[in-house]
């Protein structure tokens, strides 16, 4: 009676996601926007910290937009020590756009800022002065590549549907056996706790929103002070979205031609990847960890356990087992990967938990946040 009374759990959770959770599951791209009357400026900003390998790609991406309007690049080099400056000069000069490319030096991190949002505070006041009539801001980063038309279909939705953040889920590398397994659920896992619908739905609290492509317009930034408003976060792509969306609109799609750079072909860059942010999107709360890790193991690792203990009595769990591998197949599908890995998303589940359990060992440890040579989680008192 026990075991077939967790099966029905499990069943009625995985009925609630797929049939109650805004379609999190679904892939759905947006149509082309109608042009605007007029293709307001658009500055981007790019915060770089040790990205020689990556940066003359990102830099290649951006000058190369066949954009109508006048469009105009920041690097902030933020203290790196491989030439990433002198690398991004170079390939706006290969690309004839040298004059459309600015790189500045990021000041030293005040205390209280995280890394990457003091970069893009001190780029948003460099694009202030090289473009003060920018209608938008591009935020990208620097191992991201995009198509020639990324900021001209941004900003024409921005404009037709009068949103104030337009912001596209990059493709990320999809390659190794690693990231086959990986990479497909982290973004099914993103979109579960941050529907694509209810992100663009202003009578929704959710908001959501993915740092790699972000098309922010100006004035809804100066509405929140600036990055000043985000200055502590690590997770700061949805932070700035919810600020965004407090007085105004958003709006979150998966990307078709805008691409992540960044390899993970082996398993603990991925689980680095997870850890070094996992335990501060449950706010380094360990009552927010314990139910976390209890929904994890209801959600993905009973269905598959139950199902398999249980025989044919426990029916409503192969069932919850067939409702996720179902639910899963649209993002397989998105990532060209095969319909065979779908029954497999308990075993990433699994790995997923490992890694977020041991985001908050290494938060106790003094060792949170960890990229690019700085601990950037608060220190626990």
């Amino acid at each position: 009676m026990l075991l077939f009374g967790c099966s029905l759990l499990t069943l009625l959770v995985w009925c609630v996601l797929v049939f109650a959770r805004a379609g999190f599951w679904q892939v759905r791209k947006p149509a082309p926007s109608p042009a605007p009357a007029a293709w307001p400026p658009v500055i981007g900003v790019i915060p770089a910290r040790d990205e020689a390998d990556v940066i003359a790609r990102a830099v290649t991406g951006v000058l190369g937009q066949r954009y109508a309007g006048r469009l105009h690049l920041v690097v902030v080099d933020d203290h790196s020590t491989d030439g990433t400056a002198d690398i991004a000069r170079a390939a706006a000069v290969a690309l004839g756009k040298a004059d459309a490319l600015t790189v500045i030096g990021a000041r030293d991190l005040p205390p209280g800022w995280s890394g990457k949002v003091w970069a893009q505070s001190e780029g948003l006041a460099e694009a202030d002065r090289q473009m003060p009539d920018a209608g938008f801001v591009f935020l990208t980063d620097a191992d991201i590549w995009h198509g020639p038309n990324t900021v001209t279909e941004l900003v024409a939705r921005a404009e037709h549907e009068q949103r104030d953040l337009t912001s596209l889920m990059v493709r990320l590398r999809c390659e190794s056996w690693w990231e086959r397994l990986i990479v497909p659920a982290f973004v099914f896992y993103f979109a579960k706790l941050y529907p694509f619908r209810s992100v663009a739905d202003p009578r929704s609290k959710v908001a959501g929103a993915a740092g790699g492509c972000m098309l922010a317009r100006r004035s809804a930034l100066a509405r929140i002070g600036g990055f000043a408003a985000i200055r502590g976060e690590l997770i700061d792509d949805c932070s700035l979205a919810a600020r965004i969306k407090a007085g105004g609109s958003i709006r979150l799609d998966l990307a078709d031609d805008s691409i992540s750079l960044r390899p993970y072909d082996d398993w603990e860059s991925l689980w680095n990847m997870i850890a070094r942010s996992a335990y501060t999107q449950l706010h380094y709360s360990p009552w927010m960890l314990l139910g976390a890790t209890l929904g994890m193991v209801l959600t993905y690792l009973a269905p598959p356990v139950l199902a398999l203990a249980g025989g044919a009595a426990a029916w409503p769990a192969w069932l919850a087992w067939m409702l996720m591998a179902v639910s899963y197949r649209p993002m397989l599908r998105e990532y060209r990967q095969p319909a065979w890995l779908a029954p497999l998303l308990p075993l990433t589940a699994l790995f997923y938990l490992g890694a977020t359990l041991d985001s908050a060992r290494r938060y106790y440890l003094r060792r949170g946040g960890q990229w690019k040579g700085r601990a950037q989680a608060p220190v626990r008192s």
